[in-house]
């Protein structure tokens, strides 16, 4: 079956780490499309390689391709890809990383840099960790499966959403799918 996979979360959470998880456990993720790396290749900034990816996904549609983007789930042009997606027959699955706050994921993306990686600013890493449940709000309900992941100390699985039903999967529950999982509730 053709998927559209995210591997979706606020910069600096380990999203490229993430993917390789993945691929190092067999799932076949078909077609990546990474903004960051679209961009370190050809040179780009942040908003042509958005464009080249956007591109990329949908020739990827067009064909029928399985595909996986990274995505910080910040632009509504994810939730346009997720309905076109799903119209064209696509499962729909994302993983979500998160971090219980936005200067860890400053911290990382520091760290990123001075090991000769990209960088994003603060003040954008901050608006995305503020909005990212709202972001999350806008997919979630698309989605055929959310799996929640926790980066503090290495990838912990840490809740599904399958069907619209959320269930935690072990008993360590970080502050943020806390917080998560209250405003699910609530909705």
């Amino acid at each position: 079956m053709k998927e559209y996979i995210l591997i979706a979360g606020v910069n600096g959470t380990g999203k490229s780490s993430f993917r390789g998880v993945l691929e190092g456990q067999g799932v076949p993720i078909g077609h990546i499309v990474d903004p960051d790396l679209i961009a370190k290749q050809n040179n780009y900034n942040e908003l042509s390689a958005g464009k080249q990816a956007v591109r990329e996904i949908q020739a990827c549609l067009q064909k029928g391709e399985t595909i996986t983007q990274e995505t910080t789930l910040s632009s509504h042009q994810v939730r346009k890809t997720i309905v076109k997606a799903k119209e064209q027959g696509y499962r729909i699955v994302m993983y979500y990383i998160g971090l219980n706050t936005k200067y860890e994921s400053i911290y990382r993306i520091a760290n990123r840099v001075r090991k000769g990686g990209h960088d994003i600013p603060p003040d954008d890493v901050i608006r995305r960790f503020e909005n990212r449940f709202d972001s999350l709000d806008r997919v979630v309900p698309l989605c055929d499966k959310v799996i929640f992941y926790d980066n503090e100390n290495g990838f912990i699985k840490v809740a599904e959403i399958t069907n619209g039903d959320f269930c935690y999967t072990n008993g360590y529950h970080p502050d943020w799918i806390v917080e998560y999982h209250s405003r699910f509730l609530s909705e």
